[in-house]
């Protein structure tokens, strides 16, 4: 039998920030088990641990929506971090990921990664798929700063400025059109959209990935590192902020964004709420 932890991630709350589970040693189970395993808990992420390739790091971490694999996510690798610490783990950390190693620290159940993959803007989608695809008027998208930008640290997303916080709170998938935004992107991760409104140094946000089976995600770390990426590069400088996302669904999340350069960082807390195992 196989033992599996469940976190929830970017709260210090049990329930809230976004659940992960975690298989902290996933060498016995067969390969074709891991994405069936994701399926069955059917949380946002699951992540499998493996002895790492270079033995100069601390372990591979493989990640896995209900769907497919992806090669890097914010909150596993916040949640993973935080449970090799509480399990004994030194604070710093170097995880083998599918963009390749990243440097991560977590201790006291507080964790937080550093990237300085290059940000790549794949297309620019027009305002009217993005309302489209949220069920806003075009009016509610802001674009004084940034147009729609599908950009990517790993993996992509459309990040959308908003408004007003209302118009946030109002927004609903359009399956129609997410359908529409995948055929015309196809390295979009079937059109995940990332919204957001800013509110000084706090960030309020949303993310919805429903042709992953994700229909809402409380905390989506990636799309914050990209975020923190692509407002650097537009705005010149760097930045810290909070960024609040989850709220209107029921699980805030709290996550910290700093730049440095090209460095991103993203941190946030973990806690363990469940634990057991594989029996089948």
């Amino acid at each position: 039998m196989t033992d599996f932890l469940i976190y929830d991630v970017f709260s210090n709350e049990a329930f809230g920030g976004n659940q992960l589970a975690i298989i902290p040693d996933a060498t016995s189970l067969p390969e074709e088990d891991l994405q069936r395993i994701a399926r069955e808990f059917n949380f946002s992420e699951t992540t499998f641990v493996f002895p790492p390739e270079d033995a100069a790091h601390t372990a591979k971490v493989r990640i896995f929506t209900p769907t497919m694999e992806i090669p890097f996510a914010g909150h596993p690798v916040i949640g993973t971090a935080v449970a090799l610490s509480d399990e004994g783990t030194a604070p710093n950390m170097v995880l083998e990921l599918g963009v390749g190693p990243l440097q991560t620290h977590a201790e006291n159940g507080f964790a937080r990664f550093t990237t300085e993959v290059p940000l790549e803007i794949l297309a620019t989608p027009s305002v009217e798929e993005v309302a489209e695809a949220l069920s806003l008027d075009i009016s509610d998208i802001q674009t004084n700063v940034h147009t729609p930008q599908l950009a990517t640290l790993g993996l992509p997303f459309t990040i959308t400025e908003l408004t007003s916080r209302e118009a946030l709170s109002r927004m609903s998938a359009n399956i129609d059109a997410f359908r529409k935004g995948a055929v015309k992107y196809p390295g979009a991760l079937d059109f995940a959209q990332f919204a957001y409104w800013r509110d000084g140094d706090t960030l309020h946000a949303r993310m919805f990935a429903p042709l992953d089976n994700i229909p809402e995600d409380p905390a989506t770390g990636s799309a914050c590192a990209t975020l923190g990426a692509l407002l650097r590069k537009i705005i010149g400088d760097d930045l810290t902020v909070t960024i609040r996302q989850g709220e209107d669904m029921g699980r805030l999340s709290l996550i910290t964004l700093t730049t440095d350069g090209y460095a991103i960082t993203v941190s946030g807390p973990a806690r363990r709420v469940m634990q057991g195992r594989l029996v089948y």
